[in-house]
Parts: structure tokens; sequence; C-alpha cells
């Protein structure tokens, strides 16, 4: 369970975001919707500074976390974030989660 952010969609976060060091992104699932592994949920986020992260990667002293209580959406899954141009937003991928 882990989140990885390319560059390109930590540019795009900043600046849509305006996020500055220290500031988070929390991701967590929501009802309706589907990402590419789950139906009937999709992916949420909410500009937040996190209190308790269960995971979080750091990318220029920016927090891109899960909650305990979103355990249920991560697991077994990586989530990876990427940036499409034609679109001009932030893509959600879940993979298999990688052994450690």
């Amino acid at each position: 369970m882990k989140i990885t952010v390319s560059p390109a969609a930590q540019k795009w976060y900043q600046n849509n975001l305006e996020l500055k060091p220290g500031d988070g992104l929390h991701f967590y699932g929501k009802v309706y919707g589907r990402t590419n592994v789950h139906f009937g949920f999709s992916l949420a986020f909410v500009k937040q500074k996190p209190q308790h992260p269960y995971y979080q990667a750091v990318y220029q002293e920016i927090s891109y976390y899960f909650d305990e209580d979103d355990i249920w959406f991560f697991t077994g899954y990586d989530l990876q974030i990427d940036y499409d141009a034609d679109y001009d937003g932030p893509t959600y991928t879940f993979v298999d989660e990688e052994p450690e």
C-alpha cells in the first residue's frame, strides 16, 4: 500500500491547489464511481495537513497520504499518480501491491 506521485503530477497539484511545504493531500475512497480496480467506489482527495496518517509519501515537503479509516480502499494495491497533458490533470492507477 504505497502512493507514488510523478514529478509532473506534483507540479499540477502545487499549481492548481496552491500547495506549500507542510501541506498535505488526503486520499480516500468514496461511494459512487469507479477506479481501475474498484466498482462502485472512486478516489477522492482533500487538501489537508496530515494528523495521524496511516501511510504517507512526502515529495518536496508535501505529504500525499491516507488514514487508517481508508485502509480498506488501498489494501492489496499501490496507487500510482501521474499527469495527463491532454486531459490537463492527474491520472490514478491502482496496481497490485509490490511485496517489500
